[in-house]
């Protein structure tokens, strides 16, 4: 008996019935705009549909050259594209899958010479101002939309998914606020609805009943000038009566100011948008956003809030997450953190997605073989997120694996990250690693300190050092003042600090310690309804009182928060901003005494009246266990922090670990 009865049962849409109510729903991976990384992409999805996934949608492809997202040929417009096709949908349907074809329009979103939109109105994310469509390009576009369908069947794709939210094309003529026409496709309500229907119509007289058709459609705009709650249900409601099989939700324009998949967003937060379609239509509605567990799922789904559950990132953390799911191993399940790290930040910095948990995700022949030729006995000296990952593929390969750690928990800097507002999922992601440890049989050695003698002593054909890091230390006069804490002992709760803070560092660990502390709790989620106030979500915007005056300084000049990731840097600036957080650059610090810390700027002399200074100035390699052991005579490999301390990277950590045990 499944712990997820209804996660688990087959649901009919249109043509096919699917095996489960989970699908993998699209996410740009960089490998769609290059057939000759099509069998990669086909791979990828393969492994996902073997790990039990319903229903997977592919990444966007236009359906014409003026609609593609970036300056590369991502279209299915002709028959020569379709065939490249073929090597993605042949390994998803041998692996007994089911696949939909996005068919995406960018519009205005579209970064390349030739975009065009419903009116010549400029994005705020692009530069380019977009051409007109004349009433003749729609009518074409919408032929291509149809073209797109045939072509998809042909491929060997079950149908397709329209993209019509997150501000792409469908939305630029639904919305007021990028629609300016005042033809048959512009004006009131009803002829800026025309074009999303006059395309589901042309793709369902395409494609007859042998495809499925699913529409995505916005369930909240999130920005001023978008869709309001009548107008989406009238909206779905009308593709209902077009021809669509099924609706899935999207949430907010790429534009808008609200965060909707980062770990700041509490779990299955738009839940109630998508329960107000479904209402409204006798169609299946899909749910999506910030759903990465199979509890969160079920329940969305026991309480009739979705037919089924859409997770993109959670699929690339762990591409067998229904078949762990229903096999009631959801413990083991490597859970999503929202990072967005190494797939949004890499899609926008046009490097391959993948996963920070998972570096196998859209690389799985680099990862694939079977057990090694000879079995070793392998020791990890350090439990963090390098020495987990190293210790799992090792394992996994058939090695005897021991895993030290002179902490009594695995984790590392990840469980301290756990405890920073809106990183609950990296607690999660440990629970889920230890799981993994123990069902592989990796032997835990918590609590122990081991030297080079243990370890030459204990017969061990491989020796891995991921010791990780230690925070570099205040090199100023009074740094051993009882003021001065690191943040190492904030966020484990050792230390509680004052109502005055100063955060010494701009980094990425001073903005989450500077978070933490305004902030005034651990990583617990918010609930719902303060989220919506904090971003002016149906109301205007009531943030939360911070808990402390926090101070920011950084010896640079420039501004803070470079160095933040694309996709989530914005957000902990603007909740920074909302407690209040000061911020002072140029620093040059002198000394710490009872008055509090002193400071320079600008030629100018400054006390800062704290109760506490907590150091976030960076890390140092702990690797003194690497250097005893070459000095030993052992053959010793390092990773993570303890190779390169610099900038803390949990990614990299992962991806050298995992490749370290791989080759072991």
């Amino acid at each position: 008996m499944t712990s997820f009865p209804l996660l688990a049962q087959p649901l009919t849409v249109g043509a096919v019935t699917l095996a489960n109510r989970m699908v993998m729903g699209s996410m740009h991976t960089n490998l769609e705009g290059n057939p000759g990384h099509f069998d990669q992409l086909g791979r990828f999805y393969a492994a996902r549909a073997a790990g039990g996934a319903g229903l997977i949608v592919t990444g966007g492809f236009s359906p014409n050259a003026a609609g593609r997202l970036k300056d590369h040929p991502c279209v299915m417009a002709s028959a020569a594209d379709a065939a490249h096709h073929r090597r993605i949908t042949g390994p998803v349907r041998a692996a007994g899958g089911r696949i939909l074809l996005q068919i995406l329009h960018a519009g205005r979103y579209s970064y390349h010479g030739e975009i065009v939109a419903p009116s010549p109105i400029k994005s705020p994310i692009n530069r380019d101002t977009p051409a007109e469509m004349t009433a003749a390009m729609i009518a074409e576009t919408i032929a291509d939309f149809a073209r797109a369908a045939e072509l998809a069947l042909d491929a060997g794709y079950d149908g397709v998914e329209i993209m019509g939210s997150e501000g792409y094309l469908m939305s630029q003529f639904l919305a007021a606020r990028t629609n300016h026409r005042d033809d048959d496709w512009g004006g009131d309500f009803t002829r800026r609805l025309r074009f999303p229907v006059a395309v589901t119509e042309a793709v369902r007289a395409a494609m007859g009943t042998a495809g499925v058709l699913t529409f995505r459609m916005s369930a909240l705009d999130l920005i001023e000038g978008g869709m309001d709650d009548d107008e989406i249900l009238a909206l779905a409601r009308a593709l209902e009566a077009a021809g669509a099989d099924c609706l899935s939700s999207g949430i907010g324009w790429h534009e808008s100011q609200v965060p909707t998949i980062s770990g700041t967003v509490p779990p299955a937060a738009f839940t109630g948008a998508t329960q107000a379609i479904r209402a409204a239509v006798s169609l299946p509605v899909v749910a999506s956003n910030r759903i990465n567990l199979p509890e969160t799922a079920e329940a969305a789904l026991a309480a009739g809030q979705a037919d089924l559950i859409s997770m993109a990132r959670p699929f690339l953390a762990d591409a067998d997450f229904v078949n762990k799911a229903v096999a009631g191993a959801s413990d083991r399940i490597t859970v999503c953190v929202a990072c967005n790290q190494a797939c949004l930040d890499h899609y926008f910095t046009d490097k391959i997605v993948t996963c920070l948990v998972n570096p196998k995700a859209a690389r799985e022949a680099e990862f694939a073989g079977g057990p090694a030729p000879v079995t070793k006995r392998v020791a990890v000296v350090g439990a963090g997120v390098a020495g987990i990952a190293c210790a799992l593929a090792a394992a996994g390969r058939g090695h005897a694996v021991t895993l030290f750690d002179r902490a009594d928990a695995i984790g590392g800097q990840f469980r301290l990250a756990a405890r920073i507002p809106g990183k609950a999922d990296f607690g999660r992601a440990i629970a889920g690693f230890a799981a993994q440890l123990a069902a592989a049989g990796v032997t835990l050695r918590l609590g122990e300190r081991v030297d080079a003698s243990r370890l030459t002593a204990g017969g061990f054909d491989s020796v891995v050092v991921a010791t990780g890091v230690d925070p570099r230390p205040l090199d100023i006069a009074g740094a051993d003042h009882p003021k001065v804490i690191g943040y190492t002992e904030v966020l484990s709760g050792q230390v509680v600090a004052g109502a005055k803070v100063a955060v010494i560092g701009g980094g990425g660990i001073g903005h989450d310690t500077a978070l933490f502390l305004a902030h005034g709790g651990g990583g617990e989620e918010g609930e719902v309804a303060g989220f919506r106030r904090q971003w002016g979500i149906g109301r205007d915007r009531v943030p939360a009182p911070p808990a402390r005056a926090v101070t920011m300084l950084q010896r640079r000049a420039d501004r803070f928060g470079r160095g933040l990731g694309k996709s989530t840097g914005w957000i902990l600036r603007q909740e920074l901003r909302d407690y209040g957080v000061r911020q002072i650059a140029g620093v040059t610090y002198r000394h710490v005494d009872d008055a509090g810390l002193h400071i320079t700027v600008d030629g100018r002399d400054q006390v800062l009246d704290v109760d506490h200074v907590v150091v976030c100035a960076g890390q140092v390699e702990n690797a003194d266990l690497a250097t005893a052991l070459t000095v030993a005579g052992l053959a010793v490999h390092v990773v993570g922090g303890a190779r390169l301390a610099a900038e803390v990277d949990a990614q990299r950590s992962i991806d050298e670990g995992a490749r370290l045990g791989h080759r072991l």
